[in-house]
């Protein structure tokens, strides 16, 4: 074992926060240490070349920013380039044997207002469209600023949001109630309820907030909601972020295999193992844990909490062209958004019904994305597309049994849909690797636990947190406080307001050290 070295924070886990935690703390003059176990920082944000001879850098697992905040991006000078979508989303339907569909516009222009129109008949199922985002909208503008300050109190936070009613609404009320009061269509109800649906296994008729919270992380990003394509893919944001933290003189490791940590009043040892077996050990002050918090108990010696549940099927794909659309509209405008396939709001209560039974969702909702057409630099001047397709109600359970073989069946039921809206089969617009295969890879769960070590799959760690200190001992601290004083979390699920890639966990945990 090599000696031990002395750092003032050691970070374990080089995703996206465990980076910004270490970019604050290097750039405050601490000497910092980041430990990660892949052969590659960044965790769920990276962008890989996934299929063999084709030059496209997907976005493996992450693909959208929209919580990042401008401030983060600010501070540690990253230079990002964010790109809006035209469309915000588009969905396939049919209605009466016939193929529809419904465009939303990212400004809602005219074109939105008569899509509205020729799907419903009249302009009032718009009206509520609009009211329900304007009271979104402006519950974003109050919330956002925010989440980078310390944790207000509930009256606190009350008295600085002009529609505190939309706030009790997500909080107190089943989702689909407070979407109902706006929205009558069975397919427009569904577009939004999607968004409480990202990973999060749910039911939306449930007042237990878990499809409240979900939905709120993903419309207040910045005040505005919008998520944006980055250029260069998910990689770009995180090694920008390790870029910051190298540049202020954090030393970042990678195929470092955390293996213990032995906890002090004064501080932390920990211990690891890198790529060659060899073992290594250092001393701390603190420690950051921007591992999953199982993943840190475990290691702390912690009894072990409930297992978190992932919810998603995961499909990247890489296509020869995109395939055309039954409803005739143009697919290179329609899919530079996020399309919703199936994920009407009596399609998500059959699938919710189906999976909690046990089941494999007969029709799986679900949404895809072309990063390409916003983004041309991924595929790298080959003249190929990236398509993501997202699945909602596919907890880890499902694929326990058989993990390969229901992994393999809910593709085929997803793809099968996909085709019900397309002139032509998706398997036929598919690129070919160099192995001769076609550029399809699918993760379930449990195929993101074995890759991240993220426990059940959970993309956001385990379930969301409503950024307001519940507990009136908890209003003005950071929220990243852990059963031993010299141990602070920054994951998405072990800091207050973790979720997504944000940075708002790292953040959170080097104010708070810095704090002391």
């Amino acid at each position: 074992m090599s000696t031990a070295a002395r750092y003032d924070a050691v970070v374990v886990g080089g995703g996206h926060n465990g980076l910004v935690a270490a970019a604050y703390l290097a750039r405050a003059g601490w000497s910092v240490l980041v430990l990660e176990r892949r052969d590659v920082l960044g965790g769920a944000a990276v962008s890989q070349q996934v299929f063999p001879g084709v030059d496209v850098r997907l976005s493996a697992y992450s693909y959208l920013v929209s919580l990042l905040p401008d401030r983060i991006v600010t501070d540690l000078g990253l230079p990002l380039d964010l790109r809006d979508r035209a469309v915000a989303s588009w969905t396939p339907l049919r209605r009466d044997g016939r193929h529809r569909s419904l465009l939303v516009e990212r400004d809602e222009g005219p074109a939105t207002a008569a899509s509205f129109r020729a799907l419903t008949g009249s302009d009032a199922e718009l009206a509520g469209w609009q009211r329900f985002y304007g009271r979104l909208s402006t519950l974003a503008e109050d919330l956002a600023p925010t989440l980078t300050e310390p944790l207000p109190g509930e009256a606190e936070l009350a008295g600085r949001l002009r529609d505190p009613g939309i706030w009790h609404d997500l909080r107190e009320r089943p989702l689909a109630d407070v979407v109902g009061d706006h929205l009558t269509d069975d397919d427009v109800r569904g577009i939004a309820l999607t968004d409480g649906l990202i990973g999060t296994f749910a039911d939306v008729h449930a007042a237990d907030g878990l499809a409240g919270r979900c939905f709120l992380y993903h419309l207040v990003g910045n005040g505005t909601g919008r998520w944006r394509v980055p250029v260069g893919g998910m990689g770009a944001v995180s090694g920008a972020i390790a870029t910051a933290a190298r540049a202020a003189g954090a030393t970042l490791l990678t195929g470092a295999t955390v293996t213990a940590l032995e906890t002090r009043a004064d501080g932390v040892t920990v211990h690891w193992t890198d790529a060659d077996g060899v073992a290594h050990a250092a001393d701390a002050g603190h420690l950051v844990g921007g591992a999953a918090p199982a993943v840190l108990d475990d290691l702390l010696g912690a009894p072990a909490g409930p297992r978190p549940s992932g919810s998603q099927l995961k499909v990247n794909m890489v296509l020869r062209r995109l395939p055309g659309l039954r409803s005739g509209d143009d697919p290179h405008r329609v899919f530079s958004g996020t399309v919703h396939v199936d994920e009407s709001a009596s399609a998500i209560d059959a699938a919710y019904a189906k999976a909690a039974a046990g089941q494999l969702p007969d029709v799986v909702p679900f949404e895809v994305y072309c990063h390409s057409l916003t983004d041309p630099s991924i595929t790298g001047g080959t003249g190929l597309h990236t398509l993501t397709l997202f699945g909602l109600h596919t907890p880890a359970e499902l694929f326990a049994a058989d993990p390969v073989g229901t992994r393999e069946e809910a593709v085929r039921r997803v793809v099968a849909q996909f085709d019900d809206h397309l002139t032509e089969p998706l398997a036929d617009c598919l690129a070919i690797d160099a192995e001769g295969r076609p550029c399809l890879q699918a993760a379930s769960p449990l195929d993101v636990e074995a890759a991240l070590a993220m426990p059940g799959g959970h993309i956001f760690h385990g379930d969301l947190s409503w950024p307001v200190a519940t507990d009136p001992a908890q209003a003005g601290t950071w929220g990243v406080a852990t059963s031993h004083p010299r141990v602070v979390a920054a994951s998405s699920g072990g800091t207050v307001r973790g979720g997504a890639v944000s940075g708002l966990g790292g953040f959170a945990a080097a104010q708070h050290l810095l704090g002391r």
